[in-house]
């Protein structure tokens, strides 16, 4: 069943009718008469620009050329193209051709006709004196040619092309006279349009305006109450159109505005919460422990050159993690986070690990949510390298697509099973949930970070193969 309109909208679709009725018919004639004016203008200056070309040009380059042939027989072809003038009038009479079919006018008609015959003309004496260019004795009959038919030709040309130009001109004048009186004419019908539309609009707003200010108003009072924290306040429902449905509407969005601000607060507790608990395992005690150990122990063996390198990426590793409390860093900082601690574990495992780091210099100024990559590459190690035999290598790469930047943590460690991967891939997609210290949960910790400060649209997506390699790519958008 169809819903009956409110008094307001009834008042209100008047208001529009008497407004835009009047406004549309106007504005459609309006525009009719300017797309005719316009397209014939246009019609008229294309024709005349065409033409004008010929004008300046044609008798001179034309007169050039087959005086040159005449008086060079011999070595024509080494000085000028003897086929230009055979060129030329054919793409003459192309463009003739084709202002013939777009003209409007019978005079313009009737001139390029003149035209058309004066170019077949021409050809015909163009080929008359290359027939005998090279005839022994037929030189002076050839400059008497070109004096008598090719000039004098080209010269008739140029006078009706001047013709034409005139014809078209002449039109030129009555589009103007033309629009003249039709501009004075819109004037007239606009100005008494738009004041008929003005009294009416006038006439009709007054009547509904009073209906709506007063709720209006004590609705304002009620957001500017609301506004200042007082999420108490309720606006009056004491009517019976839409109104009444926004005061209704007002007073649930206010009612829910609380809780809303307690939700928020609650998911910035639970973003901070996730990022303590990232923070925390990147600085666990075991890592540090084993990194003293490990200073101690090279200590001990006198290499103190690996000593220094190992003091050195410690100290920068803890830098770039603290970052004096920022929650993004430029992706220098982030990629100088991840070579201290990729140089760490190959001085303890170096027998093991190998790794390069290929991110463009162009991108080390974009910002990068920090502790973006680092736990992905721990992860590449303690899940990927060190459960397989032999040498392992991480590669990390970066690149930027579009307004996109998309990093790359590859491992060729044990690699996954497809149960396995699956299984992952939903503790990722926070489908199922991870036990702590375990690969998923570090993984899921960094993509729920990244969808909840870049979007839902971004994050971590995992592949791999078992036995060979895993793969885990980020993707995260543009920001400097």
């Amino acid at each position: 069943m169809k819903k009956k309109s409110s008094p307001l909208q009834k008042r209100l679709y008047m208001l529009m009718l008497v407004c835009l009725v009047p406004l549309t018919a106007m504005t459609l004639y309006l525009l009719y008469i300017f797309n005719n004016f316009s397209m014939w203008y246009n019609s008229i200056v294309e024709n005349i620009t065409s033409i004008s070309n010929y004008s300046i040009d044609f008798k001179e380059d034309m007169d050039y050329t087959m005086y040159m042939i005449v008086v060079n027989m011999e070595r024509a072809e080494q000085l000028v193209d003897t086929q230009q003038p055979h060129l030329m009038i054919n793409e003459a009479r192309k463009d003739f051709q084709a202002l013939y079919d777009s003209s409007k006018l019978d005079n313009s008609k009737s001139q390029i006709v003149n035209i058309l015959k004066s170019l077949n003309t021409l050809e015909s004496c163009v080929e008359e004196i290359e027939a005998d260019a090279l005839v022994s004795g037929s030189y002076y009959k050839n400059m008497e040619r070109l004096d008598m038919n090719i000039r004098v030709l080209t010269e008739i040309i140029q006078e009706q092309i001047q013709r034409y130009i005139k014809y078209e001109t002449d039109c030129l004048e009555v589009l103007r006279k033309g629009i003249s009186s039709d501009v004075s004419s819109a004037i007239s019908t606009s100005v008494c349009v738009f004041a008929i539309i003005l009294l009416a609009a006038i006439f009709t707003s007054r009547k509904i305006m009073t209906s709506i200010t007063e709720p209006i108003r004590r609705l304002s009072d009620a957001t500017k109450q609301a506004a200042s924290g007082d999420f108490a306040v309720r606006a009056k429902e004491d009517s019976d159109d839409e109104l009444a449905i926004l005061n209704t509407s007002f007073n649930y969005m206010v009612e829910k505005i609380g809780n809303l601000i307690d939700d928020i607060r609650i998911e910035q507790q639970n973003l901070r919460q996730t990022e303590l608990r990232l923070m925390q395992a990147q600085i666990a005690p075991h890592f540090l422990y084993n990194t003293l150990d490990s200073i101690i122990w090279l200590a001990e063996s006198g290499e103190n050159e690996q000593v220094v390198k190992m003091v050195s990426a410690l100290s920068s590793f803890f830098r770039v993690a603290l970052s004096r409390g920022r929650d993004y860093i430029t992706l220098a900082e982030e990629e100088i986070h991840v070579k201290s601690y990729l140089e760490i574990q190959q001085l303890r495992y170096r027998d093991i690990l190998e790794y390069t780091i290929q991110i463009p210099e162009d991108l080390h100024e974009y910002q990068i949510l920090k502790l973006t990559l680092q736990p992905l590459v721990e992860n590449a190690l303690y899940h990927g390298i060190k459960n397989k035999r032999g040498v392992g290598y991480i590669k990390v790469t970066g690149i930027k697509q579009e307004k996109t930047l998309v990093f790359c943590v590859y491992d060729n460690g044990i690699g996954m099973t497809k149960e396995r991967l699956s299984y992952m891939q939903a503790v990722i997609n926070g489908e199922c949930i991870s036990e702590k210290n375990t690969s998923g949960f570090g993984l899921a910790n960094v993509n729920q970070r990244l969808k909840l400060n870049y979007g839902s649209a971004y994050g971590l997506v995992l592949d791999s193969v078992y036995g060979a390699w895993t793969k885990v790519t980020v993707t995260i958008p543009i920001k400097s």
